[in-house]
């Protein structure tokens, strides 16, 4: 096998391509995006570990007049085309900004945060306080961030101020990167200090973007297109690229050929088809298929130190998922039954916007099926429906792994947080009827992620049972055999057994809970008790879909 050099968790073009690690050519964007005059402003969304922070360093190490970055493109897509490395190579001074550290709890600590990002910009750029084409009144206000002043006043022209010294030293205006600009917005929002962020912000970005004269042209990536409600609100100059657009659809993300040719460098090709399960499966644009990135390159990683490593939901380690929790916590009956349709491998209708303009995005219904879209938990279908809806699924096995593990947290605490008592009082009361009623409920409540079967229904009955505190047992050795369930009282000197059928159809559902009772029966459960135990419950309980029937009576110990 051909060990390959694998660029993991950095996000530097530069040292990438000075450590000579495999990379996937994706500086034909360059071509792309500089086929005509670039917008103002671009904004690029997709969802997260797709490469957009690599993108960026990209873009910045061909843009930047501080260095000669002739040898980082040797050999690559863009270096064919002298023309136009001629006029944008190297030429324009570039400022880049990154927001992935501006998630903080509270105002005063991500105000602390920025004025550590405005600090840390001064000394990456310290040559301007010692240039003689930049004025004093400039070099005074920077010497203010520097300092790590905390003033609104001074946070709301930083950017801006910056573009202007750079222009003046380099007599050329500033290309601007803004790195995952919207972290803070949903990230904040969640946290109850949305309007004081979006107006800090949102006057930063504004200054810098649409009254900046020292601007050539700025980029802006993010997962979330939040523009028309967040802090770009009030921008008219603007274009975004979002997974639903064509251009740049096949530069975020491995198409199906760069991964095979990945593959054949690792000598890994007998693997596609695993990574192709696994990885594969969003649709950007009219019908790029891609996969995501940062699995593929972990998985051949693995692989390279252990050929029979297994793909691992690596995503579910990085995105915020978050999503489908605080998603599955007010979801209606109706939107889980949209997500057992979703895990079963179905699709699913739903409008999509291209923007999210309102507040409290997250709990928004309607609107978290567009943030599921794009943040990479669900994709286009390539057969797609009218009347402005969108088919969405689930691109693949590895996403589908992390929505059952989540609708598997969120139902366990949903037990922990609902009051169990009456469940728990049928159950020792021996009130069939009761118990086949909450159970009947809980069942339209849940949301079942799996075909329907007896260890669906063991595992619903053990957590809902462990829910409401009980001590149970399952298919623990007792008479002949082993009961499904079995909870002991010794404080009150009572025991239950229960045996758990899955019935064909609705009408067998009776038959097969007085099956249950008599295997209990017949197999002796009861014999394994002790002799203290001066009361036991047998339960045949019968499942069909989302309806049960129970069936009880006292054990007579032989």
């Amino acid at each position: 096998m051909s060990l390959l050099n694998i660029f993991i968790g950095g996000e530097s073009f530069r040292e990438l391509r000075e450590e000579n690690c495999y990379y996937v050519d994706k500086t034909s964007f360059l071509e792309e995006m500089l086929v005509t005059i670039p917008p103002k402003v671009s904004l690029i969304t997709r969802p997260r570990r797709f490469g957009k922070t690599l993108m960026l360093s990209m873009l910045q190490e061909f843009f930047t007049i501080q260095n000669d970055s002739s040898q980082l493109f040797k050999g690559l897509a863009i270096a064919k085309n002298l023309t136009l490395c001629q006029k944008w190579m190297n030429q324009y001074p570039v400022l880049f900004i990154t927001f992935k550290e501006l998630r903080r709890s509270n105002y005063t600590d991500l105000k602390g945060q920025l004025s550590i990002l405005l600090s840390d910009l001064c000394l990456e750029h310290t040559y301007l306080f010692e240039s003689e084409n930049v004025d004093v009144a400039t070099k005074k206000r920077l010497l203010l961030l520097s300092d790590g002043t905390d003033n609104i006043n001074a946070f709301s022209g930083a950017f801006k101020l910056f573009c202007q010294a750079l222009h003046a030293h380099w007599s050329k205006p500033v290309i601007l990167l803004i790195d995952e600009y919207d972290t803070p917005m949903h990230a904040v929002e969640q946290h109850g200090y949305y309007h004081e962020v979006l107006e800090l912000l949102g006057n930063m970005l504004s200054a810098a973007l649409k009254t900046n004269t020292s601007l050539k042209f700025a980029v802006l990536s993010g997962c979330l297109p939040v523009a028309q409600a967040s802090i770009l609100t009030g921008l008219n100059n603007f274009k975004c690229y979002g997974i639903s657009d064509v251009q740049y659809s096949d530069k975020f993300g491995f198409t199906r050929q760069e991964v095979g040719q990945f593959l054949q460098a690792a000598a890994l090709a007998k693997q596609a088809g695993a990574i192709q399960e696994w990885y594969d499966g969003y649709l950007f644009g009219d019908n790029t298929k891609v996969y995501c990135p940062w699995d593929v390159i972990l998985y051949i990683s693995d692989l390279q130190r252990d050929a029979l490593a297994q793909p691992l939901a690596y995503w579910k380690e990085t995105s915020e998922n978050s999503i489908v929790k605080i998603f599955m916590e007010q979801a209606s009956l109706a939107t889980r039954q949209k997500i057992e349709a979703l895990v079963a491998g179905k699709s699913i209708k739903t409008k999509i916007d291209d923007y999210l303009s309102s507040e409290n995005i997250y709990r928004n219904e309607d609107t978290i099926w567009t943030i599921l879209y794009h943040t990479g938990y669900l994709t286009k279908c390539s057969r797609q429906d009218t009347n402005n809806l969108t088919l969405l699924r689930i691109p693949n096995r590895e996403v589908l792994t992390i929505f059952i593990e989540k609708v598997e947290e969120w139902f366990s605490e949903a037990m922990k947080k609902n009051d169990l008592q009456n469940l728990v009082n049928a159950l020792w009361q021996a009130d069939a009827q009761l118990l086949q009623r909450l159970l009947t409920r809980r069942l339209y409540d849940s949301i079942s992620y799996f075909d329907y079967s007896e260890n669906y229904y063991h595992d619903f009955m053990v957590g809902l049972l462990r829910g409401a505190g009980l001590e149970l047992s399952s298919k623990a050795e007792d008479g002949l055999g082993r009961p499904d369930l079995r909870i002991e009282d010794v404080k009150h000197a009572r025991a239950i057994i229960i045996a758990i059928k899955q019935a064909k159809n609705f009408d067998d559902l009776p038959d097969e809970a007085e099956a249950g009772l008599r295997q209990l029966k017949e197999q002796k459960y009861a014999q394994g008790f002790s002799s203290l135990m001066k009361e036991i419950l047998a339960y045949g309980i019968a499942f069909w879909k989302k309806e049960a029937y129970v069936r009880t009576e006292k054990c007579v110990k032989e």
